[in-house]
């Protein structure tokens, strides 16, 4: 594709998992098989992200193990230790200047009051980086891990997500923007009339407030959302600033893009208010026999009890080990109740491509059902381009393969190609994370029209 400049610029986010997306990854020289729990790894990936003027970086979590499959599949996986994100961020906040940090948190398992404290604090510590990746836990493995004896349904979830995001915001809001004058002469701190308890009472929830620490730089953290449901799209349309999502095809980003975006008006938005950032998994080669060597080299180290259990999600209940694993699937179901977003892509891939069951978890031990491409800087930046400029996506979050290598490669060899083209910044526009995705700073809700207005 031609070089051009367009009005605007590509988002990138980089992806961090661990020794990489791959399933394999941690047994690859390229990577490390201690990152999980290694504060240098993370900080040489952090700061190799803002040397290629990413936006921001990125930790998935749960708060349970991520496992699904049979022992020896579970005696295999590379995932199963691993910092808690905010702390991870706020640590590297101080090693970094410009990028910003998404950190997952749950509002099925966790306390609204302690997590808009702990995202405020990141968001004061990074001055002004910090983003909540607002998940509602779909894993069926963690409710015992609060006490709870089953885990709640799709629909009380993201209900109760919905107030949820509401509680947190308004507690942000606590203070005014001018409430702590802090003069020394007079020995006035602060401005008990710009003080606001949310005194919030709901169906799921009931919250006092004020929260004991002042709006930060942006106002608020970044809002992400990464459900790609019917649910989870309506979340994102009335709260989210960015959402992650998986596709394997233009048309499918295509259509979630305007699905998403036409949700917003009946919410008072905008629809450049949201962000549509699909994942990526590039795997990258000067030459294209250099690019599918790698891919290959990776597939080679999956273990086939570890490939089956990518694919236990989507065929519950059933024995994997007896498939024939160059065969189709014996059968092709509809999306179990609970992940139907990424059902819907894995089960959609493997009867579009008519994939072997060895097939179908080759591709998804890549990303995890994310859109990989194997090719040149040339080949990733035309297909990265395409999507940005046919409405399927504002930018990408980036999901290298091996990390730190394929992290290395992508800001050595695509980033420069980006930038060649005229479709990504050479420079940091701002200081804070909204500022450098071109978000607005929310005003706080206490805040009069006019104040509001300007």
């Amino acid at each position: 594709m031609t070089q051009h400049q367009p009005s605007r610029k590509l988002r990138l986010g980089a992806f961090i998992m661990a020794t990489g997306h791959h399933v394999a990854a941690w047994r690859h020289p390229g990577s490390q098989a201690d990152s999980g729990v290694n504060i240098d790894h993370y900080i040489e990936v952090a700061q190799t992200a803002e040397r290629g003027l990413f936006d921001q970086v990125f930790v998935a979590d749960s708060p349970g193990v991520w496992h699904k499959g049979d022992r020896e599949s579970f005696s295999r996986q590379g995932r199963i230790s691993h910092f808690e994100p905010v702390t991870l961020w706020a640590a590297l906040s101080a090693v970094t200047k410009h990028i910003g940090f998404v950190a997952t948190a749950s509002t099925t398992y966790e306390d609204p009051y302690l997590l808009a404290r702990k995202f405020a604090s990141l968001d004061h510590i990074s001055k002004g980086r910090a983003a909540w990746n607002v998940v509602t836990t779909s894993a069926e493995n963690v409710y015992g891990n609060f006490g709870l004896d089953t885990h709640p349904d799709p629909a009380t979830r993201y209900e109760r997500a919905h107030e949820f995001v509401d509680v947190v915001k308004g507690l942000w809001d606590s203070f005014d923007d001018d409430a702590l004058v802090r003069d020394q002469a007079s020995g006035i701190y602060f401005d008990p009339d710009k003080l606001h308890a949310l005194n919030h009472v709901g169906k799921h929830l009931k919250v006092q407030g004020p929260l004991n620490i002042e709006r930060s730089a942006q106002g608020h953290p970044v809002i992400v959302q990464a459900g790609s449901s019917g649910d989870g799209k309506e979340l994102a349309a009335a709260t989210a600033e960015a959402i992650f999502t998986a596709w394997t095809s233009l048309a499918e980003a295509q259509a979630f893009y305007k699905d998403v975006k036409g949700r917003m008006a009946k919410y008072g938005r905008q629809p450049e208010e949201l962000l549509v950032l699909p994942g990526i998994s590039p795997v990258i080669g000067r030459t294209d026999e250099e690019a599918q060597a790698k891919w290959a080299e990776l597939q080679a180290l999956i273990h086939p009890s570890v490939g089956l259990a990518t694919l236990t999600p989507f065929w519950p209940g059933e024995d994997l080990s007896k498939w024939n694993l160059d065969a189709p699937p014996p059968h092709i179901p509809e999306p179990p109740k609970g992940i139907n977003s990424r059902a819907h892509v894995v089960l959609e891939l493997a009867r579009r491509e008519k994939y072997t069951v060895r097939q179908l978890y080759e591709y998804l031990a890549g990303a995890r059902g994310h859109w990989v491409v194997v090719g040149t800087p040339e080949t990733i930046a035309d297909r990265m381009q395409e999507w940005f400029e046919n409405g399927a996506a504002d930018g990408f979050n980036v999901m290298p393969p091996v990390l730190p290598q394929s992290l290395n490669e992508f800001v050595e060899l695509v980033v420069p190609e980006l930038q060649r083209r005229g479709l990504f910044r050479t420079e940091y526009e701002g200081k804070t994370l909204r500022e450098n995705l071109g978000l607005a700073r929310p005003a706080s809700r206490y805040a009069t029209p006019l104040a509001k207005a300007a």
